[in-house]
């Protein structure tokens, strides 16, 4: 995905533009009244249909935020909860559980923290290996010849935590589709191009064509910041997950 700043940069550049070039036909034939003001109306839809697609797209990207952070809270509370029943394990079981959480939190936080492609990778790798251990770990006793309730229940625990996981991932891969930016990409140029044609001091200046293809870039960078888990201004800060840390590092 294209980051947030380039976002702004380039959508800036493109919608001046094309504001500067329906500037620039503007100059080669005068405007009727209702030729203008034909160009008005079908302005002001464009701008309209615009704002309602940036709405939407905004709405996308911050029910995704929210989402990522719902997952986080849900990672914090799934390991905290196992990291107390490991408990119902056998005592062995038990220690060595609760030193790979203590591990696997530690990659947890470092995959929210991470903006290193090479990092990251190491740490999906070391987060891989260590569910793998875990589950090991946790379903090592149901081979006693009468493995409890209590066991299975530690289990299951362990299944939430791993589930929180994957949710996860699955959140920060959701993102807004590229053919809605390029749909909207598309819409704003014509917005702009009509704008600069319809302008009534098209020899003006470039200062009059300025003001919508910035605000329409600075928008496009909101939803852009907001839907770059990683890239962006605007991250989710793991607070549950470190204070957990910092809780069981303490123990």
């Amino acid at each position: 995905m294209i980051p947030p700043f380039l976002v702004l940069l380039s959508s800036f550049v493109g919608l001046w533009m094309s504001a500067r070039i329906g500037a620039a036909f503007r100059t080669r034939q005068l405007l009727d009244e209702d030729l203008r003001h034909d160009l008005d109306v079908v302005v002001a839809a464009t701008l309209t249909l615009l704002g309602l697609i940036i709405g939407f797209s905004f709405s996308m990207a911050t029910n995704r935020y929210d989402q990522r952070k719902n997952n986080e809270e849900a990672e914090a509370n799934a390991i905290g909860t196992e990291y107390v029943r490991a408990d119902l394990l056998p005592a062995a079981d038990a220690t060595r559980v609760r030193a790979l959480l203590v591990e696997y939190l530690d990659q947890r936080v470092g995959f929210y923290q991470s903006h290193d492609t090479d990092a990251l990778r190491h740490i999906n790798d070391a987060t891989t290996q260590l569910e793998t251990e875990l589950w090991s770990a946790v379903t090592a006793p149901v081979v006693a010849p009468q493995p409890t309730p209590a066991i299975a229940l530690a289990i299951s625990g362990m299944n939430d935590v791993l589930n929180s996981q994957g949710y996860t991932e699955a959140a920060w891969r959701n993102r807004i589709p590229p053919a809605a930016w390029v749909l909207m990409a598309m819409i704003a140029i014509c917005a702009n191009l009509m704008f600069g044609y319809g302008a009534r001091r098209a020899k003006a200046g470039p200062i009059h064509v300025l003001i919508l293809p910035l605000v329409l870039s600075i928008a496009f960078f909101l939803i852009a910041d907001i839907d770059s888990p990683r890239k962006g201004i605007i991250r989710v800060n793991p607070e549950n997950l470190i204070s957990l840390a910092e809780s069981l590092h303490a123990r």
